[in-house]
């Protein structure tokens, strides 16, 4: 089958799925929770208004729609990429240029990756525009657009980085795909360490947290933890985002705690308190060490299906693509197109393991707290400012969530209350 016949099949079976899954998330309903909780205070109905319940239906089915038809939206650029035979002629054309490979390879990979950013800012723009029109996202489409540059800017060094040390050790001989992974190793821990003090600040504006009497009783809290008072830190969203949010990231001496100044504004100190004791949590129980071993462990496995689907598809039909050796550039759109792919593959199991350490770290901070004051407003208030789903359908959860549903972490704080009434 030529290769503009098999992109019309991808793109027609897309089409076919994408419908498909416009039908699903039109008609799992949202926010719809078991009968053993209606009217309870994880029941939607009892702290949305009705036209919230009525947006956050039509924003969640929209959302979920992106997520779901993005992956394969990214195979079929890649797939035109490679098939259509757009990579091989720029690698073709830049060697007639004759110029040197530290000149060439830059060339290449940009040419690559921003063929990929403009095929897919589509899909961007218009998960922007609906955020905007239901109010959650404030940006204006300048600093938005800004944004998605750095986005750019900072995704091409790191393609071209990656994309250098795999083609020269493509180019060797023996276990590539085992060399590879050794190298991702330091590779992996350095991003995660200068994610917080390097990439982030380049999005926001950090600081210490401006409110002096809360400062002091997060600091307590964090006394109590056993956790260094410099590692908590206030970021700028109001300019973006009606959102709440709070994280920690970063490993070692970078590992930080981060609050949103929406979160700071919004939510009642007890609210507050909850947030940074589950933030708290993670730093406790080390899950950002462990979320730095399951990324190196998810690499190894990745890389091993990665690297034994990479070497049969080149043999099979390398040649009709253009792509003479392992080693060959053109075959750029394959590696990230098989990248893809399994990170995809592998979400429900990434995602199952997240929400168990965020289940974790909701725990945590109800015992640090002493009692579950102020966690369900909380979780509702946070609910409400994202209009999100309180209790996702099943794909949703297994393919998106990292998190707990709101359901389940309010009648977990519920819980949490009936059985400790001497801790409030």
């Amino acid at each position: 089958m030529k290769p503009t016949a098999k992109l019309l099949r991808y793109a027609i079976l897309f089409a076919v799925y994408a419908a498909v899954m416009a039908l699903y998330v039109r008609y799992t309903s949202p926010n719809d929770v078991p009968a053993a909780y209606q009217g309870t205070a994880a029941d939607p109905a009892t702290f949305f208004t009705p036209a919230q319940l009525k947006d956050s239906e039509t924003l969640n089915a929209v959302r979920n729609w992106i997520f779901f038809v993005g992956g394969p939206w990214e195979w079929l650029i890649y797939g035109i990429l490679l098939l259509g035979g757009a990579a091989r002629r720029w690698n073709e054309a830049l060697a007639r240029l004759r110029l040197p490979a530290a000149v060439r390879f830059p060339v290449f990979v940009l040419l690559v990756q921003a063929a990929s950013f403009l095929l897919y800012l589509p899909l961007r723009v218009l998960g922007y525009a609906v955020s905007r029109s239901y109010g959650i996202s404030t940006q204006p489409v300048a600093g938005w657009l800004r944004d998605k540059l750095v986005d750019f800017g900072v995704g091409y060094l790191t393609a071209l980085a990656a994309a250098a040390v795999a083609f020269w050790i493509l180019s060797r001989r023996g276990r590539w795909w085992l060399k590879l992974w050794l190298l991702s190793v330091p590779f992996t821990l350095f991003m995660m360490y200068v994610q917080p003090v390097v990439i982030d600040p380049l999005y926001n504006k950090f600081a210490p947290l401006s409110d002096p009497k809360l400062e002091q009783r997060i600091l307590d809290l964090a006394a109590r933890a056993d956790i260094p008072a410099h590692r908590v830190y206030e970021v700028e969203m109001s300019s973006k985002t009606n959102a709440m949010n709070a994280y920690v990231n970063g490993i070692g001496a970078s590992l930080r705690i981060v609050l949103w100044d929406t979160t700071l504004n919004k939510l009642e100190e007890p609210e507050i308190l909850q947030i940074m004791a589950h933030e708290m949590g993670h730093y406790v129980m080390h899950h950002l060490e462990w979320s730095a071993a399951g990324a190196i462990g998810s690499s190894f496995v990745a890389l091993a299906a990665g690297g034994w689907l990479y070497e049969r598809i080149v043999r099979r039909k390398g040649a009709a693509w253009g792509i003479r050796r392992r080693a060959d550039w053109s075959a750029l759109p394959l590696l990230l197109l098989l990248i893809s792919v399994l990170n995809f593959a592998s979400l429900p199991i990434s995602n199952a393991v997240s929400r168990q350490a965020e289940g974790a770290a909701d725990d945590y901070a109800l015992r640090l707290i002493g009692s579950a004051e102020g966690a369900v407003t909380m979780h509702q208030k946070l609910a409400v400012s994202s209009l999100g789903d309180v209790n996702p359908p099943l794909l949703v959860r297994w393919f998106r969530d990292t998190h707990p549903s709101d359901l389940e972490r309010i009648a977990n704080a519920e819980r949490y209350d009936r059985e400790h009434p001497r801790d409030r």
